[in-house]
């Protein structure tokens, strides 16, 4: 199969068991191929945690599920040095849940920030330090970090440091009724004992290698790449575009939204089958790429206004390059 067809079968597979969150399933695969890491937030049983199942399930490679909790330690993530009397005389550094291909950082607010900066340098450097010495992370690498929306109290807001260095923030809700139908029914399918399970056939970590390849050389013309610019300069100086626009918005994203924007709008339209870059897919792909990184002012957060909503009005007030 060629990496396209290798991926739409992946999304097909994932697809059969999740059920009315079909943009997460494009999403996860979206930042998986931009070699990115994502923070999703949604309610209790909304699939965040069986997305990530399913795509460990139907891609070759290793899950590690980490809990967040106040009583977290950072070498809980990272692993530590221990020491082996009766063998070497020597300390031997073990592992933690970090060296794996894809990792769920579940309710990632519910831990402090000494722990939360672990996942920092794996982010972001694919690497970690442990007693002055640097292990690297695995090649194909994926923090999904996920937070409750409620119960905020005992919670330990992310930093901006921290939010910046993921590559989307993706907000899940309720599925439909007939999705929830079908959710209900798949349910008591897979509950019932004498259900045969479908044996899938995983999709190799090469077939993402290769993708990543021809993503890399999805053109990007000129007139798309000074768009996404003035669509990030907007958030920054609002005031250039709009009066309304600059009482709403405190700063906006940083060099690393320019890179995101890219990267994103790259695989969205490799995903759609193109070899080029169009508004569209910068449109289809801004929302979750400046969620997390624009700060609403006092006044937008008194009056309900939304980084959704700011995101449709930078949309409108920055024309398209033509």
């Amino acid at each position: 199969m060629t990496p396209f067809e290798s991926v739409s079968t992946l999304k097909e597979q994932m697809s059969k068991s999740i059920i009315g969150q079909a943009k997460l399933i494009d999403t996860i695969i979206l930042v998986l191929l931009a070699d990115g890491n994502m923070l999703l937030e949604g309610l209790p049983g909304l699939a965040k945690t069986r997305a990530i199942n399913a795509l460990s399930k139907n891609l070759d490679c290793g899950l590690s599920r980490i809990q967040f909790t106040p009583d977290l330690l950072p070498s809980d993530i990272t692993g530590t040095e221990i020491y082996l009397p009766n063998e070497t005389e020597k300390f031997m550094f073990q592992q933690g849940p970090i060296f794996s291909n894809l990792i769920l950082a579940d309710e990632i607010n519910r831990a402090p920030a000494k722990v939360q900066s672990a996942l920092l340098e794996a982010m972001e450097e694919r690497q970690v330090t442990v007693s002055g010495k640097t292990y690297k992370m695995e090649d194909l690498f994926m923090v999904m970090a996920t937070q409750n929306p409620i119960e905020q109290e005992g919670t330990y807001p992310l930093p901006e440091a921290q939010m910046d260095r993921f590559l989307v923030h993706t907000i899940i809700d309720y599925p439909d009724d007939n999705a929830e139908l079908e959710i209900m029914r798949l349910n008591k399918r897979e509950a019932a004992p004498e259900t045969t399970k479908e044996v899938l056939k995983t999709i190799p970590q090469q077939a993402i290698f290769d993708a990543r390849k021809e993503i890399s050389k999805i053109k990007v013309s000129e007139d798309m790449e000074k768009y996404m610019v003035s669509l990030i300069s907007a958030s920054r100086y609002p005031e250039k575009y709009d009066a309304e626009l600059d009482k709403l918005i405190d700063f906006g994203a940083s060099p690393r939204g320019t890179i995101a924007l890219d990267r994103c709008s790259r695989v969205h339209a490799w995903m759609e089958n193109r070899d080029f870059v169009t508004p569209e897919d910068i449109h289809s792909v801004i929302k979750d790429v400046l969620r997390h990184r624009i700060a609403i002012s006092y006044k937008g957060r008194a009056e309900g206004i939304s980084a959704d909503q700011i995101i449709d009005k930078l949309i409108e007030v920055v024309a398209v390059v033509a």
